[in-house]
């Protein structure tokens, strides 16, 4: 009797890692093993090297980390930066440690130049400064992609894989006022709007800002293919993008006509937009076999679905869960 290889989804509670549970579930060919924070705990490299050894994981997907919208990483820079730099560095060498045949590790398209060329291909990594509001974290998924790379390196093998989705959303995101990142809380802004009947809603920044999103299924389908494929020669890190771009002001609109507001919908200019354009380059990946396959629109249907049939909203902080 053959036995499915072992993968450790480490982050399993958050918005990807819940993703790739349901889809290792659909497709059946892998047995994931999970933890909750109270169980391991990430940051501290000697429990997590325990917890490899004993357990032997031949895949990982490391979707565990703290991460959030523009009002975190004004709030939050040092946690940001310290938070993902410590389960990043823990995680990744007793992976090495436990003789893991492949990893995947998500980045953020943040660490890109904050005035890239559009879209932005993976060569443009370090070739400028992110932009400023995000920089801390941008730092630390920075140093993920370089240890991924730098581990391949000294081992001789692509073992560690750095992902760099575009923003991501689907069931299970951070509905969070504070925290979320904003198609996640547009959701809950007009959904609040809409039951309540208020008349206005007041949004951050001028809504000219243009974005691209990824739907999380499709993120966990890149990762189980990456997983199990064939990647020699495959060049890290690698993209993943869905090639559908908005402005925050048009998705504001399109949400709020899903949740069924139809109020005014002010922009307060007097705060931050963020990086004015973030288009990821996909070709890496498209080349290799892989495209997005949820739309924007069905994405946002499905998601808004999701959030509605939560007895209460869902406020998860952040993915820090192992």
């Amino acid at each position: 009797m053959t036995t499915h290889p072992l993968v450790f989804v480490a982050g399993h509670r958050g918005l990807i890692g819940s993703a790739v549970l349901r889809t290792l579930a659909a497709h059946g060919r892998m047995r994931a093993l999970v933890r909750e924070r109270s169980e391991l705990d990430l940051a501290d490299p000697w429990a997590t090297r325990r917890f490899f050894l004993a357990h032997r994981p031949e895949y990982v997907v490391l979707a565990a980390g703290r991460s959030g919208g523009i009002l975190e990483n004004l709030r939050h820079p040092a946690d940001l930066l310290h938070d993902n730099l410590a389960i990043q560095t823990s995680v990744l060498r007793a992976a090495q440690e436990g003789g893991v045949r492949r990893l995947v590790f998500y980045a953020s398209s943040c660490m890109y130049p904050r005035d890239a060329d559009q879209p932005m291909d993976e060569s443009a990594l370090l070739t400028g400064r992110p932009e400023p509001s995000s920089l801390p974290y941008a730092c630390a998924k920075l140093a993920g992609v370089q240890a991924c790379l730098a581990w391949n390196r000294q081992i001789g093998e692509p073992r560690f894989l750095p992902l760099i989705p575009n923003s991501v959303y689907g069931p299970g995101d951070d509905f969070d006022a504070d925290s979320a990142h904003v198609l996640a809380a547009l959701i809950r802004r007009f959904s609040e709007a809409a039951a309540t009947g208020a008349a206005r809603v007041t949004l951050w920044g001028s809504g000219a800002p243009q974005r691209e999103f990824v739907y999380a299924d499709d993120v966990a389908e890149a990762t189980l293919a990456l997983l199990e494929g064939e990647i020699a020669g495959l060049e890290l890190p690698l993209n993943i993008a869905s090639g559908e771009e908005i402005t925050i002001r048009e998705l504001a609109q399109k949400i709020a006509t899903l949740a069924g507001y139809h109020g005014e919908i002010q922009w307060d200019r007097g705060k931050p937009d963020g990086a004015p354009r973030k288009l990821l380059d996909g070709r890496r990946l498209a080349q290799w076999g892989w495209t997005a396959r949820v739309t924007l629109a069905d994405g946002l249907r499905r998601t808004l679905d999701w959030y509605r049939a939560q007895p209460t909203p869902k406020l998860p902080g952040t993915d820090t869960d192992a």
